[in-house]
């Protein structure tokens, strides 16, 4: 991943559905990546590919988490920071920063991750539910806590993740003339 090479949710090495482990009977597979020191998982189907950082053209006018957009392979795709998007405090791009591309709310979209962890089938046994943290906290976009040994992964729901105002702001950041013509020169 940090060499900047896409590997695709079916490349073997992804362990996907061509190849590679397979998942136990009544798992499901997420790929895992860390914000600071917190582990997440999203669900290995949503998952369309993972590449290095590269190039994002900012778009004006998008909340601070819309990063803005990258041209990838001619195909404009809307990018947002997931820690921006979580309240976390914003950090530099490392070497292990990169983009996973998803298909969520009816399109493409890039979330900008600290680093990518592994790809893990978790068997359904091992996914708990969302824990109540009273009625001031909106949990609807975990979709549970998984446990793989002692560790313990935040599950999400990538399309609950972004909002119905996040998947406008994107659809329009992507549309952006502007941006299109910066990227594309």
């Amino acid at each position: 991943m940090t060499d900047g090479r896409a590997v695709h949710a079916t490349d073997p090495r992804a362990g996907g559905p061509k190849g590679g482990r397979q998942a136990p009977q009544g798992s499901q597979k997420f790929v895992t990546f860390f914000l600071a020191d917190e582990e997440y998982g999203i669900e290995i189907l949503k998952v369309h590919e993972i590449i290095g950082m590269m190039s994002i053209t900012r778009v004006p006018r998008t909340p601070t988490h819309v990063r803005g957009v990258i041209n990838l392979r001619g195909k404009i795709i809307p990018v947002l920071d997931l820690r921006l998007k979580f309240l976390m405090p914003p950090t530099d791009d490392t070497d292990q920063t990169c983009i996973i591309v998803v298909q969520a709310a009816g399109g493409q979209m890039g979330v900008v991750v600290d680093r990518v962890s592994e790809v893990l089938a978790i068997d359904s046994d091992d996914i708990e539910e969302t824990p109540s943290f009273g009625c001031e906290v909106n949990t609807d976009y975990i979709l549970g806590v998984g446990r793989a040994g002692d560790r313990v992964k935040l599950l999400l729901d990538i399309d609950k993740v972004l909002s119905a105002g996040d998947v406008a702001d994107m659809q329009s950041a992507a549309r952006e003339p502007a941006a299109v013509q910066l990227q594309a020169a």
